[in-house]
């Protein structure tokens, strides 16, 4: 399955239930708020920056083995058989596959990195020297290749694809995306996250099963709030936002089972419904924000 910007949240439901998704999800946030000086940076920190052609062609062939090595580390949900017998029902036998393949691959987001994060839409890389362009979206879709399957790797070959990225960062902090007229808000909400306790995460996994029935609704308000940040200019801004979640849901403490069995839609959900709220109607910000409201005994705070 193809990765885009559009389609945030379902990238986020991956990354949530790899071992590395967090840093993969912090690859992706420094392309897209990357200014001109930080992609100067990015290129500059390329392995194969300023070598001869020589060197240069080695390590692309390098590089492309890692790559194909990667893409063959993680499995995808297509890949994996069903657990059958060895889970009690449909539901379990689901959970169970969630928690052991993806939805997309490495070459999917590869692709995720250099058309959409790195696209025609980025601020700054149309007028950016073509050369520089594409090292740096070299660096950083190794770094976000590397991280994606960094258990399944071996780690001369992990440090090969995420060493280039992670030199580049370790000199000074890199520009992070602005979120947008919902910043203050989505920043208590994932602050709010962040603070769960044992208590908390257990009253978000009950607000899950409570809500299983409004799937359909669900799913519904997510593409409208999609479409909502498409026509508005803001697909970048809520990609954005959702990759933030990607660390909260992490920091939280919450597991690649919490993962499969719905807590990162809820999240996801509740996340769409801030963002934009300020264009969704009241049905769709309180479907979204059902988990919320179940979890805290409050709406989604109103954005604008």
């Amino acid at each position: 399955m193809p990765y885009s910007l559009v389609s945030a949240a379902t990238l986020g439901f991956d990354l949530v239930r790899l071992p590395a998704g967090e840093r993969v999800a912090d690859v992706l946030l420094t392309g897209l708020g990357a200014d001109a000086r930080t992609l100067h940076r990015l290129a500059g920190g390329h392995a194969a920056a300023g070598r001869p052609a020589a060197e240069r062609a080695e390590l692309a062939v390098r590089a492309r083995r890692a790559h194909e090595l990667a893409a063959t580390g993680v499995p995808q949900l297509r890949d994996v058989g069903d657990p059958g017998s060895g889970a009690p029902d449909r539901t379990a036998r689901l959970v169970t596959l969630l928690e052991q393949g993806t939805i997309g691959n490495t070459p999917a987001l590869e692709r995720l990195v250099r058309d959409d994060v790195l696209g025609p839409e980025h601020a700054v890389v149309a007028d950016l020297d073509p050369a520089v362009a594409a090292l740096a979206a070299d660096v950083l879709a190794d770094a976000a290749t590397g991280w994606w399957a960094a258990d399944a790797l071996p780690d001369p070959v992990r440090q090969q694809l995420t060493g280039p990225y992670a030199t580049v960062a370790a000199w000074e902090p890199l520009p992070r995306p602005e979120l947008g007229p919902a910043a203050p808000a989505l920043a208590d909400l994932l602050g709010d996250l962040r603070a769960l306790d044992d208590a908390g995460r257990r009253r978000w996994r009950l607000a899950v099963d409570a809500t299983r029935l409004q799937r359909r609704p669900w799913a519904a308000a997510m593409h409208g709030a999609s479409w909502a940040a498409h026509v508005s200019g803001r697909t970048r801004t809520l990609a954005a936002a959702q990759l933030v979640a990607v660390s909260a849901f992490r920091a939280a403490g919450f597991t690649t089972r919490d993962g499969a069995e719905g807590v990162w839609n809820a999240l996801a959900g509740c996340v769409q419904g801030l963002a934009m709220g300020d264009l969704l109607d009241e049905e769709s910000l309180a479907v979204l924000g059902a988990p919320w409201q179940m979890v805290t005994g409050r709406s989604l705070p109103p954005v604008g």
